[in-house]
């Protein structure tokens, strides 16, 4: 009642004119209180947007546009209650009268930052990479959840501004909370990992993923419930997000490129020329496409054997899509080199000897 009793003595002088004339002085503050809102609005939202017409981004200029029907209606319909009150009207009507005007004002700013959260979302969503608060993926996740909640303070108010009594609403809502919580315990695990997943984006659609039990596959769809995987057999497994969020997932497409690194491991036998072993292996990988140029390959002789020298070429592939097709051409190229080259590559080997044959009974 303060803020209506201010503005009512603000418009003493113009009241007295019509004293004794209730009805008029009602008339009255409608005028009044459009041609003030009208020219407030107009002259404030002037000069905003000369300031916003001086930055480099569309979001305050659309931020201004939304902004201005609200305030401009909050302050006609605090006129319109003021001139509801100065009426002759019953009680009753006037505080129904009153409460409807700040229900509809409610709504007014409510479907104002429902709009305004669903530009800010965006910004954040497709804003700079390196600066990205949300991902695009969970963009929709965000936007509804920001409307329940816009709905639920709207709601609140409203039912704050009728005088009804939250308590048994609230205490109902966390009952049957309660229940589904129990009764999708599993449901909203996955839906909870799939939330935690699309906003860290530990893998993304197209990578090739690492799980737990060696399961290889290629990510094809991440939804709210489950993670897909295509296997290099093309068979598609599904895996709960509960799973993939506990469980250790190697990314073979993650790091600052997608390059992967192969390694092609090779023994010789003793005595051969482990310097002419290395250039042989070198000159494989320079000469295989599927191996890139950057980094360089490189030959590691690392262990000594049991019956051979073991190598190792180590070289990068642009994609791990490609691994088994340039393990297949490496493998291929080193064996038909090292037999080129009169490089023996050991394999084990039985001997039998018989120590007398079994006599012959005439």
């Amino acid at each position: 009642m303060d803020q209506f009793d201010s503005f009512l003595s603000y418009l003493q002088p113009i009241l007295n004119l019509f004293e004794n004339q209730p009805w008029f002085q009602g008339g009255a503050v409608f005028l009044i209180t459009f041609i003030i809102a009208s020219l407030l609005s107009w002259l404030i939202f002037r000069f905003l947007k000369i300031l916003t017409s001086r930055t480099k981004t569309y979001l305050d200029d659309r931020l201004l546009v939304i902004a201005r029907p609200p305030i401009y209606y909050s302050l006609v319909i605090t006129g319109f209650s003021t001139a509801v009150r100065i009426m002759p009207l019953s009680l009753e009507l006037t505080v129904k009268l009153i409460n409807g005007f700040q229900t509809i004002g409610v709504i007014i700013w409510m479907v104002a930052l429902i709009r305004v959260s669903k530009i800010v979302l965006h910004q954040l969503a497709w804003g700079s990479k390196d600066h990205r608060l949300i991902q695009p993926q969970t963009l929709p996740l965000f936007d509804n959840l920001s409307k329940v909640i816009i709905f639920a303070i709207a709601g609140y108010i409203i039912f704050q501004v009728w005088g009804i009594d939250m308590t048994a609403w609230v205490a109902s809502a966390g009952i049957v909370g309660l229940a589904v919580s129990f009764a999708a315990k599993d449901t909203l695990a996955n839906l909870f990992s799939g939330v935690f997943i699309l906003a860290d984006s530990p893998y993304k659609i197209g990578d090739y993923v690492v799980l737990d039990g060696n399961q290889r596959g290629k990510v094809t769809h991440i939804g709210l419930r489950s993670t897909r995987l295509v296997t290099r057999d093309d068979v598609e497994v599904t895996v709960p997000n509960s799973i993939m969020g506990n469980s250790k997932v190697t990314n073979q497409s993650g790091g600052p490129n997608p390059k992967f690194r192969i390694r092609v491991r090779v023994g010789v036998a003793y005595g051969t020329d482990i310097d002419q072993v290395r250039e042989v292996l070198m000159d494989i990988a320079k000469n295989e496409p599927l191996v890139t140029k950057h980094p360089e390959p490189r030959v590691r002789f690392r262990n000594f054997g049991d019956s051979s020298l073991d190598f190792e070429l180590l070289c990068w592939i642009e994609d791990p899509e490609l691994r088994g097709r340039t393990l297949d051409k490496l493998n291929v190229a080193t064996y038909k080199r090292f037999n080129e080259e009169d490089i023996e590559i050991p394999f084990s080997k039985q001997d039998i000897y018989i120590k007398e044959f079994p006599s012959t009974k005439s």
